[in-house]
């Protein structure tokens, strides 16, 4: 299984995977003629986009990837949001309900965000027959997982590090209390992982990372010592 990142932050996501059968594009999060030119070697084996939920940094693109042809799998709540054009192209998903996309078998499950009706996404592919954990925008993951070999998790701020820009001035008190609500710090990930089935895996990417309260290097050595997993910051 391979992944890739055209972007990971608030200014866009974009993430694809491919088990070498079927490509799955994972967010729309930058415009779409962007998507198309960096996938573009892998744009004839793409079976779909999925997407978590419509805010702009996440679905910007999806649209546009429509108008192109690109199948799109959204809950009910996103596509009211979205609105997309095309909606021959849009397949509707609900938490906990399994399919098939392509060689994937893909259950969604509901995440916490302030957002209509987010998800993440539990992957696995049927030619590899590995396990990918899909999971971002969220402050708390209420269910357990086993068997996963890639973990592609949010890790968007660390709480010392935003106290402190906080206390400089640098960041709103307004922002922490939304951050507290939607997004998965360094604290909240660590505490996932403890209680996390880590026996298959050997990878770990951290998406969604905070330029203002975030720490790379600290992201992913404290990710690396509590789970004893590579881990890398996309």
């Amino acid at each position: 299984m391979k992944v890739y990142a055209l972007g990971s932050g608030s200014s866009g996501n974009s993430y694809a995977v491919d088990d070498g059968e079927s490509v799955l594009f994972l967010e729309a999060g930058l415009p779409s003629r962007r998507i198309m030119e960096g996938y573009l070697n892998l744009l004839p084996r793409v079976a779909g986009c999925l997407i978590s939920h419509e805010h702009g940094d996440h679905a910007k693109g999806a649209d546009g990837l429509a108008e192109r042809g690109i199948d799109l799998y959204m809950t009910a709540g996103t596509q009211h949001m979205l609105k997309i054009r095309y909606p021959f192209r849009i397949h509707t998903i609900r938490a906990l309900s399994q399919l098939l996309v392509g060689s994937w078998i893909v259950l969604p499950f509901d995440t916490e965000h302030d957002a209509e009706e987010p998800v993440g996404f539990l992957m696995e592919s049927t030619v590899t027959n590995e396990k990918l954990l899909f999971a971002t925008d969220t402050y708390y993951i209420k269910y357990r997982f086993s068997g996963v070999n890639v973990f592609m998790l949010e890790c968007n701020y660390s709480l010392p590090v935003l106290r402190e820009n906080i206390k400089s001035g640098l960041v709103p008190e307004s922002q922490r209390e939304r951050l507290l609500r939607s997004h998965f710090s360094l604290e909240h990930l660590l505490e996932f992982l403890k209680v996390t089935d880590l026996s298959a895996a050997d990878r770990i990417y951290l998406l969604h990372m905070s330029s203002r309260n975030g720490d790379k290097k600290l992201f992913q050595r404290e990710v690396q010592r509590a789970s004893g997993v590579p881990a890398e910051v996309l």
